[in-house]
């Protein structure tokens, strides 16, 4: 097994678009030739579209991209801007009446951060889609639906930090699968390997991190508590192992695990948590390797969302928060 780069996933293009004024942007994956389909929504709290059709039991099988974006419900309106540009390349389902490009999506909620009245748009999806036959290699961070992502908000925006766009793919023999991930948790980020805070709520005065579990456990009682802050992850497993749409769904499904094995705690109620899985099914492969392998990359993804997310906005940085660690301990 060996790690790749995400833009060589053969049948995948992937593409943003971002306003860094306003904070926020969209992420897009285009498969024109058509991919299986899963998903599965753990948050209490989701924004999404046509996820009702990727059900096992429903018409059609494929689809031909997936968009992540910023913007609370008003940024489902980039999809509309997905479709344009398909429509304009002839991708779609056929009905008879013409072709239909089959677009699920999710969005997050950074509306709290930079200029909430400029959200993404069907302008932003096309030039997400534009983006994604022009721009060449891996962008994280501050890109994309990760634009305006945080994390750690228990406490409020004022005690968050920044997070973003995070991607990682592998190759096993020859299944490739990869993920990309907009990051932005109610809680916070923990390392995968020994459980320890990584990025999350920070205390400002005592230039530190707090445990969002502990905090919620001091506030037990409080069950009014307005917990309400600005949430939700997103993220899209790419791959060429044939899955049936049972199976896809099922795989994005267990892809979660990379998200309770990096965020603490996850699936809540204030966040809308959802994981698409896209099949271009080139390659026979056991399904319950690949499920494994989709926890993985999941969890890595969010890791890196988080590593490579830039200070901006007012919120400090995973990079930034732990060199000044370093600095105060020399």
């Amino acid at each position: 097994m060996k790690e790749i780069d995400i833009s060589s996933l053969k049948g995948f293009r992937i593409g943003h678009a971002d306003n860094k004024t306003a904070a926020t942007g969209c992420s897009v994956v285009l498969c024109e030739h058509g991919a299986v389909g899963g998903v599965d929504v753990r948050g209490g709290a989701p924004g999404t579209r046509e996820t009702d059709l990727l059900r096992p039991e429903n018409l059609v099988e494929n689809v031909h991209a997936v968009f992540l974006a910023g913007g609370s419900a008003y940024g489902l309106a980039a999809g509309s801007g997905v479709m344009e540009f398909l429509e304009e390349k002839d991708i779609g389902f056929e009905t008879g009446a013409g072709k239909v490009p089959i677009v699920p999506g999710a969005i997050l909620f950074d509306l709290h951060v930079g200029d909430n009245s400029s959200r993404p748009d069907l302008q932003m999806g096309y030039e997400a889609c534009k983006d994604a036959y022009q721009t060449q290699g891996i962008r994280e961070g501050n890109v994309g639906a990760g634009t305006g992502a945080s994390i750690g908000k228990i406490l409020g925006p004022d005690h968050a930090m920044k997070s973003g766009l995070g991607s990682y793919a592998i190759q096993a023999a020859d299944v490739q699968i990869g993920a990309m991930v907009a990051v932005n948790s109610f809680g916070d980020i923990v390392s995968p390997h020994d459980g320890k805070l990584m990025a999350g709520v920070y205390d400002k005065e005592r230039l530190t991190l707090l445990s969002t579990e502990n905090i919620l456990l001091e506030q037990i009682m409080a069950g009014k508590a307005d917990r309400f802050s600005g949430n939700t992850s997103i993220g899209v497993i790419m791959t060429n192992a044939k899955l049936s749409k049972s199976q896809a769904n099922k795989i994005a499904a267990i892809a979660h695990d990379g998200f309770a094995r990096t965020m603490r705690p996850s699936h809540t109620l204030v966040d809308g948590d959802t994981i698409f899985v896209l099949s271009t099914g080139e390659v026979e492969a056991d399904v319950n390797t690949i499920g494994m392998l989709a926890a993985k990359v999941i969890e890595h993804a969010v890791i890196q969302g988080v590593t490579t997310a830039e200070t901006a906005y007012g919120m400090m940085s995973h990079q930034e928060y732990w060199l000044r660690r370093k600095t105060q301990h020399e």
